[in-house]
């Protein structure tokens, strides 16, 4: 499932730094915490071992106007023009909330809302009034007037959800609008063989 005020976060390991860093709320911080608070030192969070897809193990990095962390909730609130980038995708939205672990040390779940826009590796962009992105199962659910599209082929339903690992799409019509697909013939091959690009959002035109 997508800006610029450098406030760019490597997620995994600032959640538990920010939690050093205010009046620390519950409980002191940790060795956990000590070690995120170096700037660039994944130690005792990133580090460890992730499991299942290879996509899990890399960073989230964040751009926004403002962030509120809510320990209690594992809850980091990032709002006002937000830039969301990993594994050459981006996510743009007014708001992003990204849930933790208990740890802090991953991110499970993440919800976006407002003007939500996403350009996937492969240069497809989406749209929807609400994303909601599960990391465990790399899924993306784009729901409200969700609408997907590479080149001229377009895709719209009430719901669309992305398989990102495994290429897989399901579009899903509401109660009062179908399902709805354009699709055209490619005219020509130049795009093949071309070399995939490093950055989504500089090489897709979207």
């Amino acid at each position: 499932m997508i800006s610029k005020t450098v406030l760019a976060t490597w997620l995994v390991v600032l959640a538990p730094a920010l939690a050093a860093g205010q009046s620390a709320p519950q409980t002191p911080p940790g060795p956990k915490a000590a070690a995120a608070s170096t700037d660039h030192s994944a130690t005792g969070t990133a580090a460890k071992p992730k499991v299942g897809k290879d996509d899990n193990s890399l960073p989230l990095t964040i751009d926004s106007d403002k962030m509120e962390r809510f320990g209690k909730a594992n809850l980091v609130v990032f709002s006002g023009n937000v830039v969301a980038r990993r594994d050459n995708s981006v996510q743009y939205a007014d708001r992003l909330e990204v849930y933790m672990d208990e740890k802090g040390d991953r991110v499970l779940r993440t919800v976006s809302t407002g003007s939500v826009r996403i350009i996937t590796k492969d240069c497809r962009t989406g749209t929807a009034q609400r994303a909601e992105y599960y990391d465990l199962d790399q899924r993306v659910v784009l729901i409200g007037n969700a609408r997907v599209w590479q080149d001229d082929n377009v895709v719209s339903g009430d719901t669309i959800t992305i398989w990102v690992a495994e290429d897989r799409t399901i579009v899903e019509g509401g109660k009062q609008e179908r399902v709805k697909g354009i699709f055209y013939s490619q005219k020509d091959g130049k795009q093949d063989g071309q070399a995939a690009p490093r950055h989504a959002a500089e090489a897709c035109t979207n």
